[in-house]
């Protein structure tokens, strides 16, 4: 077993004077050859983009991408003919496949009064599929009332026995979200490698006997690891990656 604990304040980050970008990973201009991917996951962007501001259309293919806002709201348009508006408690993946163009932008959107007003922040999430020449596809999902229980919830993933809300094309990947409430300790699924990121709060992650305490921002990286537990003495936001497989094979 090995594991990592990755600090907020390690990141690297990208500014301009609309956007604030952290990456848990290499990206953009930011390249470290031992932090190019983890399991199959490649790229956790923590982004803060300014009303008005985003990103305009731009191509993607043979990916898998996972949106989760934290504050705020966000407009998806793509060139499939998709679109929709993303805020706190709605999980959203667009199948890139083929290929596809999208835009994400901190715009208006008819009928939610406040969309677009204020910076959103949102955690985007890029998975490598493990099935190739699919058609784009995109979907998301509200699952605020799945979240308000504490429990860790399901919300992205490519086996069907999980039962989560979105469905992604990686059968040995799973997304899960939880909020676990003020003294909350929430047990973490096994998995070949499992990556936990505190979107928000502070919570302490108990890997095999040995504890990190994180804060907002904080990530940790299991391999092979045995019983894992999250607690929390506030309350925190947390997405879970447990996958089984990584880049080139199941030791990757």
């Amino acid at each position: 077993m090995a594991y990592t604990v990755l600090r907020a304040g390690d990141r690297f980050v990208t500014t301009t004077d609309w956007l604030t970008s952290r990456h848990s990973f290499s990206f953009g201009d930011h390249y470290d050859p031992d932090n190019t991917h983890f399991g199959a996951l490649l790229a956790v962007n923590d982004e803060i983009v300014s009303p008005g501001e985003g990103f305009d259309l731009h191509h993607h293919q043979e990916s898998e991408i996972v949106t989760w806002v934290a504050s705020g709201t966000l407009v998806h348009r793509d060139s499939a003919g998709h679109s929709g508006v993303l805020y706190p408690g709605l999980v959203q993946r667009m199948s890139a496949g083929t290929g596809v163009d999208h835009s994400e932008r901190n715009d208006p959107w008819p009928g939610l009064p406040g969309s677009g007003t204020e910076p959103v922040r949102y955690v985007q999430m890029v998975l490598m599929p493990d099935r190739h020449g699919l058609a784009p596809e995109h979907e998301q999902a509200d699952v605020s009332d799945r979240l308000a229980t504490g429990d860790l919830v399901p919300v992205a993933s490519g086996d069907p026995g999980r039962g989560a809300a979105l469905s992604i094309a990686n059968a040995g990947a799973t997304l899960f979200a939880c909020r676990p409430g003020a003294g909350t300790t929430v047990a973490i699924p096994t998995a070949r490698f499992v990556h936990v990121f505190v979107v928000d709060g502070e919570a302490e992650m108990c890997v095999d006997g040995e504890t990190a305490s994180l804060g907002a921002g904080d990530a940790v990286r299991a391999v092979d690891a045995g019983a894992l537990t999250l607690s929390t003495a506030s309350g925190a936001e947390v997405l879970v990656w447990a996958m089984e497989t990584g880049l080139g094979g199941p030791a990757a």
